[in-house]
């Protein structure tokens, strides 16, 4: 652009050059404009950060920043403010908006003991909230951190752009360069004349002038991410929202990501001396350190609270076995809470999950759970099928339960028993299967799906009752929990495709046909500016749609 209005002094064409400057500026304000309005999605979701935290204390109320609360303390959040970190009710009732964490409107009415997640709004009602997470692990700052980071990384096709500009740019300038010299040696054309060489080779500068495709690529990304952060999927870079579209297969966890997690205690077996009661207690005893959602289930259901905290402190030697169970020492008894695997019981047929219980050598009993499969799961998984992805669960679960409920989803495949590390040389023989052909993705919400979040082309987490090691090893995040947000997923990845598809054809297209126009000296200066600045609004205003 600068050679090229220079050039245009030189030759004589004053208003051209000046018109090249003042239309280059005017699309360059309202690319700026547009780029601000895909950013305000964002920015929008920046407002759930609380900027202070009420701590209660012996004399009263302190107002502190988030960051200074520590996990254990109670804070206050009063009708209108934003609650300020991850924690359980111990106090109160209310209603909470969680519309910016879960990009649904309705709300949800809280009481004591439910946990609450920081950003929510306190719609009514007055909370004492008991801290679970520090701040830098809260929901609310967890969010930022993925959304902040996503917009930083480039997705291959962004960076091509960035890479080609380097050959481009000389290659370009060579070719003007050839029109200006020998274009005069082979036609009747002079080099200084209104309709000249140099005139024309400028006009070719101009013209070649790469902004549409180098904007309008990274902006329908970032407009992607925009709307997505809206729904209430947060997809952690472009490079991943580019790829759901092209999911083959998906593989699914089922607890916390298929069903509710919530489960309800069926009913309590007694294989030794002990009673009923006695069984649970072993059982919510060392649950009660755990995050699973199982064991918050368990906690949930039993109503022992007042028995946990009064022999939680007598509690040794905890220890999280993934997809097995916990170990724990009491009173010189060790304690195992599990699978049949963990307390080395051969396998039964069972509709129901059972939580067996172990005290030293013997099995002293089984809690007998059962879960309800989320609302709506059903219908995403048809979608899905419909699609022509390919629906498989993997899953810790026995054979008979997980069977059970991949039948009533419709999904084909089911491996089931399985441990992290079978789940990862599973995912991997997938994944194998499909090399450049496709995409695998694989949903899950626990820490022992950590492993296959990561090694998935695709991880994706759920961000309500996800454990944090899961939701950041996932690429995206889904903040309501719900199965049928990846086929929202989906379909923005595809219309972003499609949009950046058009802008391509669209720019290129232009630019060949003003650009062999120039060189035989039908298109001016004019159509070399509409060719530039007047193709990038366009793919600008083009790549905005991807918003609404």
């Amino acid at each position: 652009i600068t050679i090229s209005c220079i050039g245009a002094y030189l030759v004589g064409k004053h208003m051209e050059g000046l018109m090249v400057i003042t239309l280059y500026e005017i699309g360059k304000i309202l690319e700026e404009k547009a780029i601000n309005k895909t950013r305000k999605s964002i920015s929008d979701l920046m407002d759930i950060k609380p900027e202070y935290a009420n701590l209660k204390t012996k004399d009263g109320i302190e107002v502190l920043d988030p960051s200074d609360v520590k996990v254990g303390d109670i804070v206050i959040a009063k009708k209108g403010e934003k609650i300020p970190l991850d924690g359980i009710v111990v106090k109160g009732t209310g209603s909470l908006d969680t519309a910016s964490l879960t990009g649904e409107t309705k709300t949800q009415d809280v009481k004591k003991d439910d946990q609450v997640l920081s950003g929510s709004i306190v719609l009514d009602g007055l909370l004492e909230i008991k801290v679970t997470e520090k701040y830098e692990n809260s929901t609310v700052s967890k969010i930022l951190e993925l959304v902040e980071n996503a917009t930083d990384k480039k997705a291959k096709t962004e960076t091509f752009v960035n890479k080609a500009a380097k050959i481009y740019t000389p290659i370009v300038l060579g070719i003007a360069a050839l029109v200006a010299i020998f274009l005069p040696l082979i036609s009747n054309v002079e080099y200084l004349t209104e309709n000249g060489s140099i005139y024309r080779a400028l006009i070719f500068l101009v013209i070649s002038c790469p902004c549409a495709i180098a904007i309008s690529v990274p902006l329908c990304y970032f407009s992607g991410i925009g709307k997505s952060s809206k729904e209430g999927i947060l997809i952690k870079g472009s490079d991943y929202l580019d790829g759901i579209k092209d999911i083959k297969e998906i593989v699914f966890d089922k607890t916390g990501t298929l069903t509710k997690g919530q489960f309800t205690i069926d009913k309590v077996e007694v294989y030794g001396q002990l009673t009923k009661e006695q069984v649970l207690e072993y059982a919510v005893l060392g649950e009660s350190y755990s995050n699973h959602p199982i064991a918050k289930s368990i906690i949930k259901k039993s109503n022992m609270e007042k028995y946990i905290a009064e022999h939680k402190e007598k509690v040794s030697s905890y220890e999280e076995l993934a997809g097995k169970g916990i170990k724990y020492n009491f009173e010189g008894k060790v304690v195992l809470v599990g699978n049949s695997s963990l307390v080395e019981k051969e396998k039964e047929k069972s509709d129901s999950t059972k939580i067996y219980v172990k005290v030293d050598s013997e099995i002293v009993g089984a809690i007998c759970l059962k879960d309800e499969i989320k609302h709506g799961t059903k219908a995403a998984i048809a979608k899905l099928n419909a699609r022509g992805i390919i629906t498989k669960m993997f899953t810790g679960d026995n054979t008979e339960i997980a069977e059970k409920i991949a039948k009533e989803l419709g999904i084909k495949e089911v491996k089931s028993e399985m441990l992290p590390n079978e789940k990862y040389q599973e995912l991997e023989k997938e994944i194998a299967k499909y090399e450049n052909n496709g995409k695998v993705a694989f949903v899950g919400d626990g820490i022992n799906d950590s492993p296959v979040l990561a090694r998935a082309d695709i991880g994706i987490s759920m961000g309500g009752v996800g454990a944090g090691s899961s939701i950041e090893a996932s690429d995206v995040v889904i903040m309501t929990d719900a199965i049928e947000k990846i086929n929202d997923a989906i379909d923005i990845s595809k219309k972003t495709s499609r949009v950046i598809k058009q802008n391509l054809i669209f720019s290129i297209g232009v630019k060949v046909l003003v650009l062999v126009l120039s060189i035989f000296g039908v298109a001016n200066m004019w159509e070399a500016v509409f060719a530039d600045v007047g193709a990038t609004l366009i793919t600008v205003l083009n790549s905005i749609k991807i918003l609404k």
